[in-house]
């Protein structure tokens, strides 16, 4: 491995071998999602939490301070939205000249398995790994389901993971599901979880995303189970004690609670 690809894999995955990845980038296709309208103040109480951000290069170029410490895993699909009639019809929307001109670490695209435009998103994965492998820039392939969340099986996303890995991608993000480790013993290169819609509970992202480091992941890319809980600061910093301090979901959820009072006798003392 060359120097500059492994350099940025080490500034990704941390020295414990593990990652907590925070993305922004939902609006490239939702557009101003609640939590998610002013970005850059979103992320501010966070970054300093997060081992990477996922985001596009406009979010990057107007809400990211420049001075921000943090590597950039650049989402470089894209061009379909909610309002559109399939989600999978995505393009790459970005140039090799820009990822190196905004000073990427990584980039991350999507890949639609089984859809009808398969070969399509397939093959915008392996033209982006062929023009990053040349300048030591890894790709983190996305398993994207679009609207068809009743495909986030084992078998099907290892089925994805496996393909994503053939194509070239040197991380892979995928769904959390049952039987995890079907998707992450058949995948030769890292796999980090997905976070995936807003769960009920504290304990229930806590419990996946352990589940999931238990069986092979070497962490996540969560986002709206961080910035769209009430308290996204205690959230953030309970899930990387399970992700980098080996945390149990029990152990985490204290972490959360103590970290929660504190939050709210600091507010009631600025009242």
């Amino acid at each position: 491995m060359d120097w500059g690809m492994a350099n940025r894999l080490a500034r990704l995955i941390k020295s414990d071998g593990h990652c907590f990845y925070l993305p922004i980038d939902h609006g490239y296709f939702q557009g101003p999602i609640s939590r998610l309208e002013k970005p850059g103040e979103t992320i501010k109480p966070l970054l300093r939490y997060a081992d990477a951000l996922f985001v596009t290069r406009g979010v990057l170029r107007h809400c990211v301070d420049t001075a921000a410490d943090i590597p950039i895993i650049l989402r470089v699909s894209g061009c379909t939205s909610m309002a559109g009639k399939d989600l999978a019809h995505e393009a790459i929307t970005t140039s090799i000249e820009e990822i190196l001109r905004v000073n990427a670490s990584a980039v991350g695209i999507s890949v639609f398995v089984g859809s009808e435009y398969e070969h399509e998103t397939l093959r915008n994965l392996a033209d982006m790994v062929n023009d990053c492998e040349d300048y030591g820039i890894p790709v983190m392939a996305v398993t994207a389901v679009g609207r068809e969340m009743e495909k986030r099986d084992a078998r099907y996303l290892a089925l994805a993971s496996r393909i994503c890995a053939e194509l070239g991608a040197r991380v892979v993000k995928t769904y959390w599901c049952e039987h995890f480790e079907k998707i992450t013993e058949g995948c030769p290169v890292p796999v980090v979880i997905a976070g995936g819609p807003v769960c009920e509970t504290e304990l229930e992202v806590m419990e996946f995303v352990y589940d999931g480091m238990q069986r092979g992941a070497i962490g996540v890319n969560l986002g709206r189970n961080v910035w769209k809980h009430e308290y996204p600061v205690p959230m953030m910093r309970s899930l990387r004690a399970i992700i980098h301090n080996r945390k149990t979901p029990k152990e985490a959820l204290e972490i959360f609670q103590e970290l929660k009072n504190a939050t709210d006798q600091k507010n009631a003392g600025k009242a």
